[in-house]
């Protein structure tokens, strides 16, 4: 029979690499396979299959785990060099099992004990394409989401399904809103998915952190300004309430906001027009406004440090970014996402990720939110020298994340104790799924207490 048969019942069926140095191993898994209507190779050695593999990548490699001079687990690793999209099935004996669960955890799909039965076989193929075909179709659907601006936000979990349906009842209307949440999660993503799926989806988005800007600069910026209107001032320039007319103007960090820019601000909302610094005929404005911040707003109004008219006005549709703590099960999407992004943008050959790797990631908590975790991708792509991200390629403080079992926080001796402290207030908030009250009594300690460590954490703000 040939092994190598490409062309039986067209090109478009599932192909099948068989890898054995028993021929007769590969004589009757061939019978199968074909049988069920695959395209079926077979090769004799790990170094064979390599060559078939670089010849015509395969959908499904079963291998034999021991094998003279190149062993399963070894082809494996090199398969992920020049087929990386190949699913790998184990085939091993009775008494080697727990090699084969090595396997798994390195990468293999799946496993099948000798003596190999028909359906068993059979069965193990169907799931492995089915894998290998959602994998190419999220992978798929995430490049799709990179490029369309209306669903640019990467996640499953329940947060962000909450999050997104309140985005797209909210984005039609004209009504202000309010985007609260901690520093890189993802809040100027939710202000243009807000402004994709709005009415004026054609109109300009116009973007300002103001907390990035001294007061006489932000105010020129975001009103503009006629000429002579202070030194320096030499022609009459449009704001950016101007520029974003017909469309969406975003004011992020507007918690730093100056209480004369409130004001101003608060004129703008209410009145739909601004004047120039200098001028005296009002603008007219057709914006709308979406708001962001980091601060606790209702706080800094008890306090007086926020304008409560403000406040409302601002407030009128308020949606919450999830931190990353909270929606753990989009850690994965989001780490595949970002591999696929900064390999392409860093000229790097498309990595994977092992499942240590991927297991610090999930254990850690997350203080610079989607932020944090994309830079620390696009350094594991940019220094990493192995196919794989691996442990070694991530920050010492992501590797040596605290396990958590049985609801126990494993804490290394030595570690020092704002570090501890650090981990106990995160966990806690992840098993409260955010809830600061909660935590806080959990703790012993004072929701004050709790948004100030936080806030200790923080980075600068810069622009979602």
């Amino acid at each position: 029979m040939d092994k190598d048969n490409l062309t039986d019942n067209g090109p478009d069926r599932a192909s099948i690499l068989i890898v054995d140095d028993d021929p007769a191993n590969v004589e009757s898994l061939t019978r199968v396979l074909e049988h069920e209507g695959y395209r079926v190779r077979g090769a004799s050695s790990g170094a064979e299959a390599l060559e078939k593999l670089r010849a015509a990548p395969a959908d499904v490699v079963i291998v034999d785990l021991m094998m003279p001079g190149m062993s399963g687990l070894e082809l494996m690793k090199a398969c992920r060099h020049i087929s990386p999209d190949s699913l790998v099935i184990m085939i091993t004996a009775y008494g080697a099992v727990d090699i084969a669960v090595k396997a798994m955890k390195e990468g293999a799909h799946d496993f099948i004990t000798k003596p190999v039965k028909r359906m068993t076989v059979v069965k193990a193929v169907r799931q492995a394409l089915e894998k290998r075909e959602l994998v190419i179709e999220n992978r798929e659907l995430r490049a799709r989401l990179v490029s369309d601006s209306k669903q640019p936000i990467v996640g499953a979990s329940e947060a962000i399904r909450k999050m997104m349906a309140t985005i797209a009842q909210a984005a039609p209307a004209r009504a202000t809103v309010l985007l609260i949440g901690e520093s890189g999660s993802g809040k100027e993503l939710a202000a243009r998915a807000l402004h994709a799926m709005s009415a004026r989806p054609e109109g300009p988005f116009v973007a300002i952190n103001c907390g990035a800007l001294p007061e006489g600069i932000l105010e020129a910026e975001l009103f503009g300004y006629e000429k002579g209107a202070f030194t320096g001032a030499i022609s009459r320039r449009e704001g950016l309430f101007e520029r974003a007319s017909g469309g969406t103007l975003f004011l992020d960090e507007v918690g730093e906001l100056s209480p004369n820019v409130q004001v101003r601000l608060l004129r703008a909302l209410q009145e739909g027009e601004i004047t120039r610094l200098g001028g005296r005929e009002p603008i007219q404005v057709d914006v709308r406004v979406i708001a962001a911040t980091h601060r606790d707003l209702a706080a800094d109004v008890r306090s007086g440090r926020f304008r409560e008219d403000l406040f409302y006005r601002l407030n009128v549709i308020q949606i919450r970014t999830p931190p990353l703590r909270e929606r753990g099960e989009d850690i994965p999407l989001l780490v595949d996402h970002f591999i696929i992004r900064h390999c392409a943008r860093n000229q790097r050959p498309r990595k994977g990720i092992d499942q240590d790797a991927m297991a610090a990631l999930q254990r850690y908590s997350w203080p610079g939110n989607v932020r944090e975790l994309e830079n620390t991708i696009e350094r594991a792509v940019v220094l990493g020298v192995s196919p794989n991200i691996t442990l070694a390629d991530l920050p010492e403080n992501i590797a040596s994340a605290p396990v958590t079992t049985d609801g126990y926080l494993r804490i290394k001796p030595g570690t020092p104790l704002a570090e501890v402290e650090r981990m106990l207030i995160h966990e806690t908030l992840r098993l409260t799924q955010g809830d600061k009250s909660l935590a806080a009594h959990l703790l012993g300690i004072t929701s004050r207490t709790i948004y100030r460590k936080l806030e200790s954490e923080r980075e600068p703000p810069e622009g979602e």
